[in-house]
């Protein structure tokens, strides 16, 4: 599948909407399967916007993989602000616990 360029990178033969790409990168499986996603995207989009215009068909993958994204990230960021949120109140729990037992003790 790859073969090393001598400074830690592979090439990596990929084919995305029938082009074929010759790709660098430090895990070849890694990128054989970023090609297969977006390989699959165009080929999912093409058929639902009936068009054979392989650049229209690019960009409106790239949208599609852009929104994932950004829900994704949304999602990500409300994750940790809640965990944040959550291990400050543990944290003023615990100095407070901390506190009473050092005036008991």
């Amino acid at each position: 599948m790859g073969q090393s360029n001598g400074n830690g990178g592979s090439s990596v033969r990929v084919e995305i909407y029938d082009q074929t790409y010759h790709l660098r990168g430090s895990d070849p499986e890694y990128v054989a399967q970023l090609a297969a996603y977006v390989d699959g995207k165009m080929r999912l989009i093409s058929q639902q916007a009936a068009t054979v215009d392989s650049l229209r068909v690019a960009v409106l993958a790239a949208l599609n993989i852009a929104d994932e994204f950004h829900m994704l990230k949304r999602k990500y960021d409300g994750i940790a602000t809640d965990y944040n949120e959550r291990a400050g109140q543990l944290a003023g729990a615990l100095d407070e616990v901390l506190a009473e037992a050092r005036r008991a003790g």
